[in-house]
């Protein structure tokens, strides 16, 4: 895991899904799901044709009861007349009947422990052993026809478990916990495994990015104690729309990644889903090139796992590294937002706005607004305008030296001029090294009031910036590190990907005190502030905006997804902090949610259900006034700010 010059895969069973096989030497996968009525067979078909066209392999459809089921052998007859041979996988939750009518038609079903036969109310029970393995037996019995249709059938299927919809009896054993996570799955498999059943695929998901992060690492772990390397899915549940969406999935998929793990990847946008694949392809062939050797072959692994006795920190449980806090970095401060202004007009303030300071120049002040960056790399140019008092100004060593006003200013110095300056600045030094030769050098030799700007160039790049985590964890070393990462010829989508990825794996480790995202500036300060902050949103280290669960929409959804999030956003975004679920249907609801403070959900056509939670407050509210009541809600809970 932590080579910082070999990247390689996780080995996992190829699985075989219609002509399209998952796993083992085979690439990863790209899949979405269709957001039609599946009853529309006509309109399902034509959305499967154009999710296929923008790069899926698989197509999965919701089967929610016999009708729907059944009807996919009209969809897969109409696209196969069409000339499309796309394995289709139907998704199933509460109905082990329509399971088991799909797994006749399709080339994979999608089961969820649970929803499939457990019970979800919501209960804590008290277990003794005999009534845990009383409830396994009955699952069991109920689980065993669909296992032998697949296996006669030739039928894949995914063990999806979901940390929003864990079971009753999961939640009671183990809590709302990636271990809890893990074990309904493993149990699920075990049974599998009982009935000689082997054609699985495997999925941990969740809306919170680092119990999504641990739960995947923790089944790898279990799996390879118990002999198994089953492919996984890769996913981030309700990731939301936009720039959010892309961020938190990039987040997500993108360390896990970087672990080497992953055999096929869903992007859940609250979109049209022929706009997820792209995003999908975008993370995968950044691996997928990365795997090749010297000779164009892909490098596994196929004992690729996290052992903690390895590691100076635990990959199953989040915990920020300890430092010493420099001026609000490092310490118990949130991790802050550094970016590159030299290339800007410092003859006028009102580019500030950009990064969060809106100038008044009839009162001469600045309003800071939620996503203000903290500090500002100026290189050797000087601003002819003062600065926010708050906002730290940075000069390469040499200018800092020859400013007269050093208030607020600080020098950024490369080691060795860290040691022969004969003046240090008395409140923050920033000193850059890289991480490739940072484990060469004497670090002991950095006194107080430094600040490390951790860089590098090497293609596996979280690998080398992690390793030297380590080694400041082992020395026991508590200096505050700025991550910093150039990007250069990337477009926008791909600089959030990559950078959501490469800056969040380590933050999801609890690796990092700020960020620094160094870009080409026609992308715009703007963007890469925006990004900045959604990557600390994301990896839940720093809460700057309203935060939105959104499902990515199904033919379940009773509502339009789409619009319904847009309007509720235009009227919430200003909650800083607050998280709210929106979700079409009950599956997707208080389970789903779970990580959410309030909740919208669709509970039949018009009607909306409204939560605090998981705590059901109003039922079937008129879709008309609901928003209305959401806000209401709020209000009563002391929640709600006056939107500016």
């Amino acid at each position: 895991m932590e080579d910082t010059v070999l990247y390689s895969r996780f080995l996992t069973r190829e699985v075989a899904i219609g002509d399209v096989p998952m796993g083992g030497l085979n690439p990863i996968r790209i899949q979405s799901m269709t957001t039609t009525d599946t009853m529309d067979t006509i309109g399902t078909v034509e959305q499967t044709i154009r999710m296929v066209n923008s790069g899926c392999e698989y197509v999965r459809i919701t089967a929610p009861s016999m009708k729907e089921a059944e009807n996919l052998a009209n969809i897969k007859k109409e696209l196969r007349l069409r000339g499309y041979n796309v394995p289709l996988v139907a998704d199933i939750h509460f109905t082990p009947n329509a399971a088991e009518a799909a797994a006749r038609i399709v080339e994979k079903v999608r089961v969820n422990p649970g929803n499939y036969a457990d019970k979800k109310r919501f209960e804590n029970i008290e277990y003794t052993h005999q009534a845990y393995q009383a409830e396994l037996d009955r699952i069991y019995k109920k689980f065993t026809p669909l296992v032998k249709i697949c296996k006669e059938y030739g039928t894949a299927m995914r063990i999806g478990t979901n940390h929003g919809s864990l079971s009753d009896r999961i939640m009671s054993h183990y809590g709302d916990t990636p271990r809890g996570m893990v074990e309904s799955a493993m149990e699920f498999i075990r049974m599998c495994e009982d009935l000689n059943y082997y054609n699985l695929v495997i999925s941990m998901k969740a809306s919170n990015t680092q119990v999504m992060v641990e739960a995947y690492r923790l089944l790898v772990e279990t799996m390879v104690k118990e002999g198994m390397n089953y492919p996984l899915h890769l996913g981030v549940t309700e990731a939301g729309d936009g720039e959010d969406g892309r961020i938190k999935s990039a987040v997500g998929i993108g360390t896990l990644l970087e672990d080497g793990l992953g055999d096929t990847i869903r992007v859940s946008l609250t979109e049209d889903p022929e706009f997820e694949a792209p995003v999908a392809k975008a993370l995968a062939m950044r691996y997928e090139k990365r795997a090749l050797d010297l000779y164009g072959k892909m490098l596994f692994s196929e004992t690729k796992t996290i052992v903690p006795g390895q590691l100076p920190y635990s990959p199953f449980e989040y915990q920020r590294r300890v430092t010493v806090p420099v001026q609000h970095i490092g310490g118990h401060f949130h991790p802050a937002v550094m970016l590159d202004v030299s290339h800007e007009n410092l003859k006028d303030p009102y580019f500030l706005a950009a990064v969060g300071y809106q100038y008044s120049a009839g009162l001469d002040k600045y309003n800071m607004a939620d996503q203000a960056c903290d500090i500002v790399y100026l290189g050797d140019q000087l601003p002819s305008f003062s600065f926010p008092g708050n906002l730290k100004q940075v000069y390469n060593y040499s200018t800092w030296l020859s400013l007269k006003d050093k208030n607020n200013c600080h020098p950024l110095l490369s080691y060795d001029e860290y040691l022969s300056g004969e003046l240090h600045d008395e409140q923050l030094n920033l000193v850059k090294i890289t991480a490739e030769n940072a484990l060469q050098i004497d670090l002991s030799a950095l006194k107080d009031k430094v600040v490390l700007v951790l860089e590098t160039s090497s293609l596996n790049g979280v690998a080398a910036q992690r390793a030297f985590f380590n080694a400041l964890i082992e020395k026991g070393l508590q200096i505050p590190v700025i991550i910093k990462r150039s990007y250069t010829a990337v477009n926008t989508d791909d600089l959030m990907l990559y950078a959501a990825t490469d800056m969040g794996a380590l933050l999801t480790d609890g690796m990092g005190d700020g960020v620094w995202i160094d870009a080409d500036a026609l992308l715009g300060l703007s963007l890469i502030n925006a990004t900045s902050f959604g990557i600390l949103q994301a990896t839940r280290t720093r809460i700057s905006k309203t935060e939105y669960i959104s499902c990515p929409s199904c033919g379940r959804t009773l509502f339009d997804l789409q619009e319904t999030t847009q309007l509720i956003r235009s009227r919430t975004d200003h909650l800083k902090g607050i998280k709210i679920g929106i979700m079409g249907c009950i599956v997707n609801g208080p389970g789903e949610m779970a990580d959410a403070d309030y909740g919208y959900v669709g509970t039949g056509p018009d009607k909306i259900t409204l939560y605090r939670g998981k705590e059901v407050v109003k039922k079937n509210v008129n879709a008309a006034r609901a928003l209305d009541d959401l806000i209401d809600l709020i209000k009563e809970d002391g929640n709600w700010v006056q939107k500016v």
